[in-house]
C-alpha cells in the first residue's frame, strides 16, 4: 500500500492545509466536496488545491512526515 502527505491551499493562497491519506484522488475530491463546510478546517478555508504531495511505504513514516511538516513555518512549507 501507498501512502501520501500532502498539502492544499485555497484559490487565493493565503492557506495551508496537511494532511496524509492513503487515496490521494478520494482526499482531494473529499476537500473539494466539503468547501464552504464550517465544521472542517479544510472546507472552512476551501482548501482543495493540492501544492505538494510526497509518497511513502508506510503509515508511520507518513505519519512521521506530516507532522514534520505541520511544524515548519509556512515559507519552508511554500518552496
Amino acid at each position: 500500500m501507498t501512502f501520501y502527505v500532502y498539502i492544499t491551499t485555497n484559490p487565493n493562497k493565503t492557506v495551508l492545509y496537511t494532511g496524509q491519506t492513503s487515496d490521494i484522488r478520494r482526499r482531494i475530491r473529499e476537500h473539494y466536496e466539503n468547501r464552504g463546510n464550517q465544521n472542517k478546517f479544510a472546507g472552512k478555508y476551501y482548501c482543495y488545491n493540492l501544492i505538494h504531495l510526497e509518497e511513502f511505504s508506510t503509515l508511520a513514516h507518513s505519519i512521521d512526515r506530516e507532522n514534520e511538516i505541520k511544524n515548519m513555518l509556512r515559507e519552508k512549507k511554500m518552496l
